[in-house]
C-alpha cells in the first residue's frame, strides 16, 4: 500500500471540493502490475473534480503520475467516481 500517494491525491482532490469529508481514495492492485486509485466524491462535486471538457480530472491525473514518477512508483492508472 502506498499510504503517501493515496494522502497526496486525498489532500489535492479535498482542496477542490465543497464537501471535502466526503472525498475517499482507495487504492487497488492492476492486472498489468501497476496500481489503481479510486477517487470517490460527493455527486455534487463531480462537476468541480471533472472540470469543463474533462480539463480538471485531466489536470489531477497528471499531478498524481508526475507525484508517482518522482517516488518511482509503479504505472498509475485513476478512476475518479461518485456516490
Amino acid at each position: 500500500m502506498h499510504k503517501e500517494l493515496i494522502e497526496f491525491t486525498e489532500s489535492l482532490v479535498k482542496n477542490l471540493v465543497k464537501e471535502p469529508d466526503m472525498v475517499s481514495v482507495q487504492e487497488f492492485s492492476s492486472d498489468d502490475e501497476g496500481i489503481m486509485l479510486e477517487i470517490i466524491v460527493h455527486e455534487s462535486d463531480m462537476g468541480a473534480v471533472i472540470g469543463k471538457s474533462g480539463k480538471m480530472a485531466s489536470a489531477i491525473r497528471t499531478l498524481i503520475q508526475a507525484y508517482a514518477y518522482t517516488h518511482e512508483l509503479k504505472k498509475i492508472k485513476i478512476n475518479i467516481d461518485s456516490f
